[in-house]
């Protein structure tokens, strides 16, 4: 009896012993693990779950079985007709087989790397065989927008707006893409993949986050920006240059046509008021001729005298009025 409970007693301390040695551990969710014997792989897990191992000589290194993302930097790039871009590209991926993962790369970090050695190349060696019209754009539906340029104005009838639509338009068709910005993507992808699984990598997807222009690219788009904006501006000045010949001719057909009709009525009224004098002047006449003769003669006078500097002879009968003594022409009274 004292010896089946010095064995127990043993046994129970042996037992203590061993699972204090941690003979089990766990694979979280989201988790998978290589286990390791003296540096020699004996085994992994994927499922999540409590787990055996061989206490001190097993070792346990842990990699995520969710999907990773891969950011790279920026590369600048010459696409097939040499025109440099910057392509920033993302993607996803996953580690498949851990026990290979281990044996190639051992750390998240020297997956990354070999990532980045790969997505890079395949990148670069993708953008350098295409134009940049398939890199920057996914589709070809820019070519079916239908766009006009709204022209207000309270002086633009149609067809004025109709013209400076067909000045202004300074769209152009764009090049067809046969790839395309996704296209690409895909390239790099079916390019890469196959290269990654060497390590235990599965790529999901590799996708182009941004694609940005280099400066001297930058530079040429701004110009040809510019160049439309100019045209479009030249061409509502040549509408308004325009616009003042027209109202200018019209003020001056409206000025012409007042003016005539002024004149015409002037004429009228200077008629009117001849008539009115010649009128009050005969009247005058008929009720005294001689003062009316008088009248007239002195007034002639005051017009006429001025302007003579030397007077050799009054001996006249314009200047009776002057010689006679009455104050009369003599020649009519006969005195």
């Amino acid at each position: 009896m004292k010896k089946l409970i010095t064995a127990v007693v043993i046994v129970a301390l042996l037992l203590v012993v061993f699972l204090l040695l941690g003979p089990f551990y766990m694979v979280e969710e989201g988790e998978q693990a290589v286990v390791t014997r003296f540096g020699r792989i004996v085994g992994t897990e994927k499922e999540a779950g409590l787990k055996f191992r061989m206490p001190l000589v097993d070792s346990i290194t842990r990699y995520p079985s969710t999907l990773l993302s891969w950011d790279g930097d920026a590369q600048r790039i010459p696409t097939k007709e040499n025109q440099f871009i910057w392509v920033d590209a993302t993607a996803r991926w996953r580690i498949v087989d851990p026990a290979l993962f281990y044996t190639s790369v051992k750390t998240l970090e020297g997956g990354i790397a070999r990532l980045n050695d790969v997505l890079d190349s395949t990148i670069r060696t993708v953008i350098s065989e295409n134009y940049l019209n398939e890199a920057v754009r996914s589709t070809n539906r820019i070519n079916l927008m239908e766009y006009e340029e709204e022209i207000t104005g309270e002086s633009v009838d149609a067809e004025d707006a109709e013209t400076l639509r067909s000045l202004t338009n300074t769209r152009q068709r764009q090049e067809e893409i046969r790839i395309g910005r996704d296209g690409l993507s895909d390239m790099m992808l079916s390019d890469a993949a196959p290269l990654m699984l060497a390590y235990g990598i599965e790529l999901e997807d590799v996708i182009i986050r941004q694609i940005r222009y280099s400066d001297d690219l930058t530079s040429s788009v701004y110009s040809r920006m510019i160049k439309e904006r100019s045209q479009i501006a030249e061409a509502y000045r040549s509408y308004g240059r325009g616009q003042l010949l027209s109202w200018q001719g019209r003020t001056e057909n409206d000025k012409r046509t007042i003016l005539s009709a002024a004149y015409a009525e002037s004429e009228r009224i200077k008629g009117e008021a001849d008539a009115a004098a010649a009128e009050i002047y005969s009247n005058a006449y008929s009720a005294d001729p001689e003062f009316f003769r008088l009248w007239t003669t002195l007034e002639s006078y005051r017009t006429t005298l001025p302007g003579i500097r030397k007077t050799l002879s009054t001996d006249m009968a314009y200047f009776s009025y002057l010689s006679s003594p009455l104050g009369r022409n003599d020649q009519d009274t006969g005195v």
